[in-house]
């Protein structure tokens, strides 16, 4: 009851906003959303006989409008983040397969994000850790801004606790996401706990705002 209090006030926030603007499209919304949480989506239990096996259906996440972003498509934003987060989390520690093509477009991030996936899952498999397994994932978003514009997107700060046969552990993931030929997709992805695979290859620190950060051939030969 009070995810769903929540949601419908930030739509009621977003409407009212767009109303307000409806002369300008160069509106920029801000909506904390701090005890919104994803567990119905995304915290969904792996049983011992499926750990280690994803065996889900591949689905798109179609903009309300093929022709633009809007701040309507805010929950098909968060919907998609959280669920590529929660995949992420398992496919770095069960060894789950993750299909980026469903949730990026940009082959320059798309090879960096499998690379730290790749990355990850080695490390934790040379150090013996892989045995603790993620069950279960809980996701919230503490901050969502819609930035609208020629080149429209949503940032997305979600904070993540993610349950181990073990313990858990939270931190951090900072998105953005536009619209691509009517289809959401993420432009990028960037976990800012100390000592993560980003923090560490692309720095600590940074500011996730450039849409088109991933385009920048002479920026992306500088992380590879």
């Amino acid at each position: 009851m009070k995810r769903a209090y929540l949601f419908l006030l930030i739509l009621f926030t977003l409407s009212a906003c767009e109303q307000t603007n409806t002369s300008t499209n160069e509106d920029n919304i801000s909506v904390v959303v701090g005890d919104m949480n994803a567990k119905d989506v995304n915290n969904t239990e792996i049983s011992p006989s499926t750990k280690g096996d994803l065996s889900k259906v591949s689905s798109e996440f179609l903009a309300q409008n093929e022709s633009d972003l809007s701040a309507w498509d805010f929950e098909t934003a968060y919907k998609m983040c959280t669920e590529a987060l929660s995949e992420y989390y398992k496919a770095i520690w069960n060894g789950s397969d993750i299909d980026f093509d469903t949730y990026i477009d940009n082959e320059n991030l798309k090879q960096y994000t499998q690379k730290k996936v790749a990355s990850q899952y080695d490390l934790f498999l040379k150090n013996k850790l892989t045995y603790n397994q993620v069950t279960s994932v809980d996701i919230g978003a503490s901050q969502v801004d819609y930035v609208g514009g020629d080149k429209s997107f949503f940032y997305l700060k979600l904070d993540a606790r993610v349950h181990k046969d073990i313990g858990n552990f939270a931190e951090p993931t900072e998105f953005l996401v536009q619209s691509l030929n009517g289809k959401l997709v993420i432009v990028d992805w960037y976990t800012s706990s100390k000592d993560s695979y980003d923090s560490t290859v692309r720095g600590e620190f940074q500011t996730i705002n450039n849409p088109d950060i991933w385009n920048n051939g002479e920026w992306v030969s500088t992380i590879n």
